[in-house]
């Protein structure tokens, strides 16, 4: 049985017991324990069970690579699912609870999946879900989407506050061992900005509890002696539990610190998110131990030989009175020597190599720990927990030679060195087949803009891993650091570590080589996926031959994991089966995070209200004092009308419209996205964006303009005014600010990087007003300080000045197509101009008008709208707006789009208005019906409505729509659907419903 031993423990505080929580079991533990430390400690060997078969599982690991004891961790508001217990810190009335089993953990009846196991091989889901077809509705997926999942979901909002922090620094070394610490304090005295950041709790990697020498001392005293180096350097940070997540272009990396994880409710922020910029990034992030493939190496108690090391000396666990110990290299012997030293027997060590006479080796036998040379695990004996092993031969096939009774199973097979973030960047690695492992290739680092590499590998993360080597590898990569950063390294101690002996590595991807599939069907490479060795060899037989297809057949590599402890063995099994070299096979993709990270501190204060902020127009409170009905657009909140006592939205609507026709309207438009754009090549710049020419605008005009993307498709339109000889004022969607801002920044930063173009969302700067109507004139006038005749602003120009003493911009521009002027003014003077124009319009009979009379005025002079019209498959030309498409530019964004013979059909759908023969409003949505059905035994459609209303100035229904060879069918009659069933007869008609010469607008 697992146990705490009553001395050691280098990281526990024996002063300090607390008391946790497991399955509403109590038990005892010491501060400084991890989770999973305290499970142990507690004879908790059972932890959880498997996605797919609910087998049981216990603890593997002693770190981030932990597959198997994942746990609810505590409850109500604080409930976070999936939290690995070998990186929660324990702590006084911490809760938690196992997962993925029904009705409880001992007693799971979901592990009569594991009956029926060899009927449920890898793919066997794309096989079975199959037929017939009704049942995958009413029978497979309820039964899937209940069995999905591992931890359960909070029910109630989280209690906790996570913040977000940016930060720049020439260096980021990520990892705080012995190889990140040097590397650092030679970054460091060179005079380089340092951010050390290290994802545990604690300074040192592996080097104190393996027992490294530096300088002649216990690694602990050259760790502490350099963190007091480091402490006193006022360019350098030190941070803990901070984990880097992920590294991405231009030296951006996101790291999560795990502020107050063990301090819950103490008022500090959960979690704090870093948004870096380094220059440089060094990767120190060390290596990570590699299990073996041997029949029930998923039993409880079968643990990573460095995690057991670790559990003992770091936290005084032992797991199990007995502990066979098997291994193909000589790293795991520091693990029997460290059992055999803390009192504990080891019978056994399994080696799988003909020969072991190294040093450490020899170190264990003069220890009296037996050694079998040439051996192998046959097969762990047990069920809820390790009892015993039966041993064979390597090179056999599985015969049973001597069973011997443990308790514990401690393998190794081999390290990886952690090349996520080296990969994350687009790093390529090489197969090292001395060490049997993917290190980073120096030749192809990731790269920065400027083509020098971005990231820098040192210790065992670039495969140096002894002790030793990771020193000497590190002070390698510091100088190397400080030179890409154009400093001089100067004269610092470099730590030098005593050197172990230590012989090569056996590549041992099978235990026992030849072991037959009885047996292979019962050695698990995904622990948590429970995915087998028999399953890849299946994937390969199938016919899946690229390590990527063979992950997503078999799920190998796809749990919360990532695959940190089975994607090399399970590579190296395809490799095999394919007969193919390891490299050729390759490797599956690494992707950031490193490890998960919480949703919370990625939102971070972005939650709740102002999760995303409601804007608000200067003149929203005055909406709202009205009575204005307001509607969602983008994340505004805009009046959709304005109903007085006893009016219904319809007849509000039908008012505000009539009298804009008749008097004069005002229609807050602040929302309009407004974006200035100014440099030497703007207009340029611009003629690229829009399909029409910008650069020719004269100063002082405005022009409409369309807004492709790649594809040809019609994103955005508006009015783009031309300010000054450099400088343009684009107007966009009310919606579509941002997405235009950011689109517009896409293309400087990524394409036309070179390009001296500025750009500036200046929407929530200037409040917007439209005043429209034939009295438009007067009620500006009224107003004085400003000549808004039609001789001096005549239609589709703007002048700047004042208006009753307010500094306004006037545009000669009409959505409505009558006669327009939309002002511009500061934020903060637009409420005052708002009540000025109110009050110098009252005689002219001046009304606000909301959004919906804007969309029926609109529809009524055939103007288009960006999402009724469009719908992310529609070109300019299908809307009639040749007219907005130069033939003169050589580009433009959308313009080879356009030209695909998809695009350039004449049988596409185009832009017509439709008049029904009864008066009637066509249904939203409706399709056009064309003669014969599909093949789903539906009518076929030659066309459909975008935009359909009630004209209150028409008094009749109208309509703007798509249809097949549309302009050439004027006149024509066809059917629409209804929502009833049956059908509605329209007229094709010109789109311009109202004034079709503009000589409204015009003025």
């Amino acid at each position: 049985m697992s146990t705490r031993l009553s001395k050691g423990g280098r990281l526990i505080d024996r002063a300090h017991a607390i008391e946790i929580s497991f399955n509403g079991k109590r038990l005892r533990g010491y501060r400084g324990d991890t989770l999973s430390a305290a499970l142990l400690a507690n004879d908790q060997m059972l932890v959880g069970r498997s996605f797919k078969y609910h087998r049981p599982r216990g603890i593997v690991a002693s770190g981030a690579e932990e597959p198997n004891a994942l746990v609810n961790l505590g409850t109500g508001a604080r409930a976070e699912p999936n939290q690995r217990t070998t990186t929660t810190e324990a702590f006084d009335g911490l809760v938690a609870a196992s997962q993925n089993h029904w009705p409880s953990l001992d007693y799971d009846i979901g592990a009569v999946n594991n009956l029926a196991a060899r009927f449920l091989p890898a793919g066997f889901y794309y096989k079975t879900f199959i037929h017939p077809r009704p049942a995958w509705k009413h029978l497979f997926e309820p039964i899937i989407r209940r069995s999905a999942g591992l931890g359960k979901a909070p029910a109630e909002p989280d209690a906790d506050r996570y913040e977000q922090v940016y930060a720049h620094c020439d260096l980021l070394v990520a990892g705080g061992g012995i190889a990140g610490l040097q590397a650092a304090l030679i970054a460091g005295a060179a005079g380089a900005r340092v951010m050390l950041l290290e994802q545990t709790a604690h300074w040192g990697g592996r080097a104190p509890v393996d027992g490294d020498v530096i300088d002649g001392k216990p690694a602990e005293e050259w760790i502490r002696a350099t963190l007091d180096a480091l402490g006193k350097m006022e360019n350098v940070t030190l941070k803990t539990r901070c984990m880097v997540a992920g590294v991405y272009d231009h030296g951006y990396v996101l790291a999560e610190e795990r502020v107050a994880d063990h301090t819950p409710g103490d008022g500090r922020p959960r979690k704090r998110l870093w948004r870096i910029r380094a220059t440089r990034v060094l990767s120190a992030t060390g290596a990570l131990e590699r299990p073996l493939a041997f029949a029930g190496n998923d039993i409880p108690g079968v643990m990573l030989a460095s995690a057991v090391r670790d559990y003992v000396g770091n936290w005084a666990v032992s797991p199990g009175d007995r502990t066979v110990v098997v291994t193909n290299n000589d790293d795991a012997y520091r693990t029997a020597i460290a059992l055999k030293e803390a009192g504990l027997e080891v019978p056994v060590i399994v080696d799988a190599r003909p020969q072991a006479n190294g040093a450490l080796p020899q170190k264990a036998r003069a220890m009296g720990i037996r050694v079998e040379a040439g051996r192998a695990i046959v097969k762990v004996k047990g069920g809820k927990r390790v009892t015993g092993v039966a041993l064979g031969l390597m090179a056999g096939e599985g015969a049973v030679l001597e069973e011997i009774a443990c308790d514990a199973v401690a393998m190794s097979g081999g390290w990886s060195p952690v090349v996520h973030l080296w990969s994350h960047c687009g790093g390529k690695l090489t197969w090292d087949r001395a060490r049997a492992m993917f290190r980073p290739d120096a030749a192809r680092p990731p790269l920065t803009q400027d083509g020098s590499a971005l990231v820098i590998a040192a210790g065992a993360a670039n495969g140096a891993l002894t002790g030793a080597e990771a020193l000497a590898d590190a002070a390698e990569a510091g100088v190397a650091a400080v030179k890409s950063l154009d400093l001089k390294a100067r004269t610092t101690p470099i730590g030098k570590a005593e050197a172990v002996e230590e012989a090569m590595i056996e590549p041992v991807w099978m235990m026992p080589q030849g072991a037959k599939a009885s047996l292979r069907m019962k050695m698990w490479l995904d622990f948590q996926n429970d995915v087998k060795v028999s399953d890849v060899q299946l994937a390969a037989r199938e016919g899946y031959q690229s390590v990527e297809h063979t992950k997503r057949y078999t799920t190998l590599g796809m749990a919360t994991d990532q695959g940190k402890l089975s994607n090399i063995n399970g590579l190296a099994i395809l490799a095999d089966a394919l007969n193919e070299d390891i490299p050729a096979v390759g490797t599956t993709t690494f992707r950031p995070p490193y490890t998960p990270v919480t949703i919370g501190a990625l939102v971070g204060e972005a939650r709740g209200e102002i999760f995303q902020p409601l804007r608000r127009t200067p003149m929203q409170g005055w909406h709202e004092a009205q009575g204005a009905y307001l509607e969602p657009v983008g994340l505004w909140r805009r009046p959709y009308c304005y109903p007085r006592a006893g009016e219904t939205h319809e007849q509000a609507v039908n008012r505000e419209i009539l009298n804009t026709r008749a008097n004069v309207g005002l229609l807050d438009a602040s929302t309009l996205g407004k974006i200035i754009v100014r440099g030497p090549d703007a207009g340029r710049f611009l003629d690229m964006l829009y399909t029409n020419v910008m650069s020719s605008l004269p100063v002082g005009k405005c022009r409409y303009g369309l807004m492709c993307n790649e594809q040809g498709f019609l994103s955005d339109d508006g009015v783009v005014v031309r300010l000054a000889e450099d400088t343009w004022l684009c107007h966009t969607t009310s919606g579509g600010a941002d997405r235009i801002h950011g689109w517009m920044e896409d293309w400087l930063q990524c394409e036309w990087w070179d390009w001296k173009v500025y750009t500036a969302n200046v929407t929530e700067q200037y409040a917007q007003i439209a005043v429209a109507g034939p009295k438009a004139r007067l009620v500006l006038e009224k107003l004085g300080g400003m000549d808004v005749s039609k001789e001096t602003m005549p239609f589709m120009t703007f002048a700047e000045g004042e208006l009753a003493g307010i500094p306004a911009r006037v545009h000669r521009i009409s959505f409505s197509g009558e006669l327009s002027y939309e002002i511009a003014a500061p934020a903060g003077h637009g409420l005052a101009l708002w009540e000025k124009l109110v009050e110098a319009g009252a005689e002219f009979g001046v009304m606000p008008y909301g959004t919906e009379a804007m969309h029926i005025m609109r529809a009524e002079k055939g103007f288009i709208m960006i999402g009724d019209e469009t719908d992310g498959t529609v070109i300019p030309q299908d809307l009639g707006l040749d007219w907005a498409i130069s033939k003169k530019k050589a580009d433009f964004l959308g313009k080879r789009g356009q030209e695909r013979t998809y695009l350039a059909s004449p049988d596409r759908w185009k832009l017509v208005g439709f008049e029904t023969l009864d008066g009637s409003v066509i249904p939203d949505g409706a399709y056009v019906l064309d003669e014969g059905t599909n093949e789903y035994g539906f009518r076929k459609a030659q066309g459909r409505v975008t935009s359909t209303y009630h004209s209150p100035t028409l008094q009749k229904g109208i309509a703007m729509g798509l249809l097949r060879h549309g302009p050439q069918r004027m006149g024509e009659v066809v059917e629409f659907n209804t929502m009833a069933g049956g059908t509605v007869a329209a007229r094709v008609v010109n789109p311009v419903f109202l004034d079709p010469n503009g000589e409204k607008q015009n003025g």
